[in-house]
C-alpha cells in the first residue's frame, strides 16, 4: 500500500507556490490530532486544483506518513531524502525535504510541549557569593546539571541561580515539603 501512495505527491506540484505547500504541511500537523475540518480540505484541494475531494486523501496520508517519521523518528536532514522510494520526482523530493527540515525542530518542540518531560536533575553543587565583601545579604549560587531523556533534544542543561536568604529559606520549606509527601507514599500499604 505504502508504494502506491507515493504515486500521489505530484498533485503538489499543482500548486502555485512553494507556500502553499508549506500551508498543507503546516495544515496536516496543527491537525494532528483531530483531522482537517472540511473548509480547510476544500481550502487545499482547491490550493492543488483536485476536482474531487477524494483525490484528496492518499496524498493526505502521504504527507502525514512523511511528518510522523520526519518528528517522531528524529530524521536528520540528510536522511530525509532516503524516506522517498525514486519514483518520487528530483524536484519534489528536494522540495519537501527543504520543508520539513525547516519545519522540525518546530514540530518537534510541539511534540516535546504534548509529552510535557520535565528533565531531571543529574547533580547540583553550590558555592557562596558576596563573601568577600561586606554585604548584608549574603547568597549563595546554586549550579544544577539537568539530564532530558526525551527521544530528541535529549542531552545535558546547566542551570546557574542565585538564592538570598529568604529565597533558600523558602525553597527549603517547599523541599520539606516534597520530602514529606514522598515519605507518606513510602509508608502507604501496598496491598500486601
Amino acid at each position: 500500500m505504502e508504494e502506491s501512495l507515493w504515486g500521489h505527491l505530484p498533485v503538489l506540484l499543482r500548486a502555485n507556490s512553494k507556500e502553499s505547500i508549506e500551508y498543507v504541511l503546516e495544515a496536516l500537523w496543527r491537525t494532528r490530532k483531530t483531522g482537517l475540518h472540511s473548509s480547510e480540505r476544500r481550502i487545499i484541494q482547491d490550493m492543488l486544483q483536485l476536482q474531487n475531494d477524494s483525490d484528496l486523501d492518499p496524498l493526505l496520508v502521504c504527507l502525514r506518513m512523511l511528518i510522523r517519521k520526519c518528528v517522531y523518528e528524529d530524521t536528520c536532514k540528510d536522511d530525509i531524502p532516503k524516506l522517498f522510494p525514486s519514483e518520487v520526482l528530483p524536484e519534489l523530493q528536494k522540495l519537501l525535504t527543504l520543508l520539513l527540515h525547516k519545519f522540525q525542530p518546530v514540530w518537534q518542540e510541539d511534540v516535546l510541549k504534548d509529552q510535557n518531560i520535565v528533565p531531571r536533575l543529574k547533580s547540583m553543587t553550590w558555592n557562596m557569593a558576596n563573601m568577600d565583601k561586606e554585604s548584608n545579604d549574603p547568597s549563595a549560587v546554586i549550579n544544577l546539571k539537568l539530564q532530558n531523556d526525551a527521544r530528541f533534544r535529549s542531552g545535558e542543561l546547566d542551570v546557574k541561580f542565585q538564592l538570598a536568604t529568604d529565597s533558600l529559606e523558602m525553597m527549603l520549606k517547599a523541599m520539606h515539603c516534597i520530602r514529606d509527601q514522598f515519605s507518606t507514599m513510602d509508608e502507604a500499604p501496598n496491598g500486601h
